[in-house]
């Protein structure tokens, strides 16, 4: 409860902060007025400086990021408690990979200048249909384990990543350079039109969580005891790996790839309120959302007059993180040895 508080409150101010800061300023009373207006009397970018700013670009950034955020940490919750390994996180089945391949067909052939909506269309079907060739290929006599699951993502991983090597080789300097800083993780650009679909696709998804957290506790016993306490534990691992790749999907549709969020909130929330996902994966979409959009407070203002790929905040957190936490882990295998 109290940890449930102390986020709320720090989504708050970080949301706060961030339409306030740049460079056009805006003083917090003036952002709040102009919310007010906006909600009461109907939205009008017209109607100052700062309400077109703020309406017009600051608002749906920050939403955007507040919900991208928490569909990767809640995807990484899932994905860890299916895994039953703190380590493990969405990329494992090849969905940030599969997304990559698509955004560069649409950069190499063109497509994003014919039509708006390609780009986020073609990440979302490269990054759930290469989380689906991972798990028919990862079913061996009809199921499919996590070891075989690692396995090929891995090799699927691999492919999709020479996929998109190939592609850049064979675009212009322009389309390399929009492949690759699309790779870094950017919100630039959001719309309202991208923060209402990424609102669905996210409420769906994360009602869908809340409703089998319970069951995916019981993972951690193995399959064999938790097929006897009644779980259908094939049903539910594909219908887990199905909720994170479209969580995942819908996230780097419009943002590209962002790394580590899915893998570092949920694990220091676990440390800070237990490994039952009760908590876990609500808390996860609140630590995720204050990640993401502190991290976009960074890319905004870090460099004067540059928006830097916010993919570069999350990995110079995530990094070190992953490396600590990869040492404890091995540092607990050496000693049940």
């Amino acid at each position: 409860m109290i940890t449930g508080v102390v986020l709320g409150v720090a989504l708050v101010a970080s949301l706060l902060v961030s339409v306030s800061i740049g460079q056009f300023h805006a003083a917090p009373n003036e952002v709040l007025g102009s919310l007010w207006n906006g909600l009461m009397h109907g939205v009008d970018p017209g109607r100052s400086q700062v309400d077109g700013v703020l309406w017009s670009v600051r608002f749906p950034r920050a939403a955007l990021a507040a919900l991208i955020g928490a569909a990767l940490a809640v995807a990484g919750a899932v994905m860890q408690g299916v895994f039953a390994n703190p380590l493990a996180e969405p990329s494992i089945i090849g969905v940030n990979a599969g997304a990559s391949v698509g955004a560069a067909i649409v950069f190499v052939f063109g497509f994003s200048q014919t039509a708006s909506w390609s780009l986020p269309l073609a990440a979302f079907i490269g990054a759930v249909g290469t989380a689906f060739a991972v798990w028919g290929l990862s079913r061996v006599g009809g199921t499919a384990s996590v070891l075989t699951l690692i396995l090929a993502g891995i090799a699927v991983n691999a492919v999709a990543v020479a996929a998109t090597s190939f592609l850049i080789f064979m675009g212009d300097r322009s389309s390399r350079e929009q492949v690759v800083f699309w790779q870094l993780g950017s919100l630039a650009g959001a719309r309202w039109a991208d923060v209402g679909l990424t609102a669905a696709v996210f409420a769906c998804g994360f009602v869908a969580c809340l409703a089998i957290r319970r069951r995916i506790d019981v993972l951690a016993l193995g399959d064999a005891a938790a097929s006897s306490t009644g779980v259908a534990v094939e049903r539910l691992r594909f219908g887990a790996l199905v909720l994170v790749s479209v969580l995942t999907a819908a996230a780097v549709a419009f943002a590209g790839v962002i790394a580590f969020v899915g893998l570092i909130v949920p694990h220091a929330l676990r440390l800070t309120v237990g490994p039952s996902h009760r908590h876990l994966v609500p808390l996860s979409a609140l630590g995720g959302a204050v990640l993401l959009s502190v991290a976009d407070i960074a890319a905004r203002t870090v460099v004067p007059f540059a928006d830097l790929p916010i993919g570069i905040f999350t990995a110079v957190v995530g990094g070190p993180l992953f490396l600590v936490m990869l040492r404890r882990t091995l540092s607990g295998y050496r000693l049940g040895r």
